[in-house]
């Protein structure tokens, strides 16, 4: 009885706070390694062992991530995803959502409808392609519509400026014609003076 208590508590220890029935033994994680700088973090999507630290060793390097630019700029070998899925590698939370947005969990899921008889390779291929097709519209529209957003508050910025320079020298101006105004009368009141 005692054993079988004990037992559990290892199942529960050993599942990092997961539900006690999904133990997770997967010894290969894909997952990121951080590089870069305090602050402007860069990553690696490797496939380590589940084993090794954040930044220790890894079997394998499949692509990179960085979070700095907008949209975020992602490299993945696609290919190279689907293999260590299919060997069993389970992606962590961060690693999955990037592998799905490049579409290594589809390429993946297609792979397993053609190994189970439901499509043909060329089919599954027609879907992927057509899907990258899809996502890569997606992208392009973000990135032009980005683009003209930072033209547009450009020039805003450049008809502000404009306007600010304008009303300075509207400002300067007055002032400059005032005294030449307040002048002219006494030179005739004196030109007037003499002629007397």
């Amino acid at each position: 009885m005692k054993i079988k208590k004990i037992w559990y508590l290892c199942r529960l220890i050993n599942n990092r706070g997961r539900v006690p029935h999904k133990l997770i033994f997967m010894p290969v994680k894909i997952r990121l390694q951080r590089h870069g700088k305090k602050g402007k973090p860069y990553y690696w999507i490797v496939a380590a062992d589940a084993r090794s630290k954040r930044d220790g060793k890894y079997l394998e390097k499949l692509g990179a991530y960085n979070p700095n630019t907008n949209p975020a700029t992602i490299e993945l070998d696609v290919d190279g995803a689907v293999q260590w899925l299919q060997n069993g590698a389970q992606p962590t939370d961060t690693a999955k959502a990037l592998l799905s947005y490049k579409g290594a969990l589809l390429k993946n899921h297609l792979a397993g409808g053609v190994r189970k008889g439901a499509l043909t390779e060329e089919q599954a291929e027609k879907k992927f392609s057509t899907w990258l097709e899809e996502k890569t519209g997606k992208v392009d529209a973000k990135k032009d519509g980005l683009s003209k957003a930072e033209a547009e508050a450009k020039a805003k910025a450049l008809e502000a400026e404009k306007a600010v320079n304008d009303a300075r020298i509207a400002a300067a101006a007055p002032v400059v014609e005032e005294v030449v105004a307040e002048d002219a009368p006494a030179e005739e009141v004196k030109a007037s003076n003499e002629e007397e």
